[in-house]
């Protein structure tokens, strides 16, 4: 039961190949948006972790201060 592959005319695989180009684009496009998010919830983890620590030491400050 050998099931024979038949090349597609020209014409197909242009368009074939035209979508998968299309598709590769909007991959593209999709992974660079993904690398912003990530890049943007980096940021935020950043600013949180100095908030924290200058709460921190800021609170330690003032006991020694007292």
């Amino acid at each position: 039961m050998n099931v024979e592959q038949k090349i597609p005319d020209a014409e197909t695989r242009r368009r074939n190949v035209e979508r998968l180009r299309e598709s590769n684009r909007q991959l593209d496009i999709f992974g660079l948006a993904l690398d912003e998010l990530i890049a943007m919830a980096e940021v935020e983890l950043c600013r949180q972790r100095r908030q924290r620590m200058e709460r921190k030491y800021n609170g330690a400050k003032q006991k020694v201060e007292e």
